[in-house]
């Protein structure tokens, strides 16, 4: 099993951990997204659309982080990473495309923003990144009412944030400090073994 990916990125992680957290072996390929090495020929042909992650499982090759996650699923089965009842299924897939496309944009953002010098960041662009967290994470306090992840058992909706999560403290993102719920589901997932084993 081979897995194309860029450490630094938030969709690169989901899928290692979700690897860890499964104790599934695999050769680690690093594409650079800094030298554009996404858009290489030979990439190409991994990936058509030139974006990290891509897996290769034995000649299968599968992508998107969140296709990716759930062919783990389907063919490495244990241990689950979904839950065993259809509601918690379809809630955790929810909770997984809220991350995918209304949380990670914004934290796509402050990446791209810090990678630049200093004095050509967007203050503005970081500020409203800032605010669109803090208000995304009103929607995980509510849903975490009562929980202790996000759908039931720890699962793939969990993991889809972990990546995330990483990143509040290394950009300094606010969280409202009554975001109870949120302050304990953070602890929970920081202190399993594939979170910080990708914390490097």
């Amino acid at each position: 099993m081979k897995l194309y990916h860029f450490p630094p990125s938030t969709n690169s992680l989901k899928v290692r951990i979700a690897l860890l957290e499964k104790g599934l072996e695999f050769e680690s390929v690093v594409i650079d997204l800094t030298k554009r090495e996404q858009k290489a020929p030979d990439y190409l042909k991994i990936h058509p659309f030139g974006q990290v992650p891509a897996l290769d499982d034995d000649g299968f090759v599968v992508y998107d982080s969140t296709v990716i996650n759930e062919y783990l699923e389907d063919e490495y089965p244990h241990p689950p990473l979904l839950p065993p009842d259809s509601e918690n299924r379809a809630l955790a897939r929810l909770m997984e495309d809220y991350r995918d496309n209304h949380v990670n944009p914004h934290f796509v953002t402050l990446i791209h923003e810090h990678r630049k010098p200093e004095e050509e960041r967007d203050v503005a662009l970081i500020r409203d990144a800032h605010g669109n967290i803090g208000s995304a994470f009103t929607v995980l306090e509510r849903q975490l009412q009562g929980r202790e992840y996000l759908a039931g058992p720890f699962s793939l909706a969990d993991i889809a944030f972990m990546p995330n999560i990483a990143l509040l403290e290394r950009f300094d993102v606010p969280l409202d400090p009554d975001f109870k719920n949120v302050a304990g589901w953070i602890e929970r997932l920081r202190t399993r073994a594939s979170y910080a084993a990708t914390q490097n």
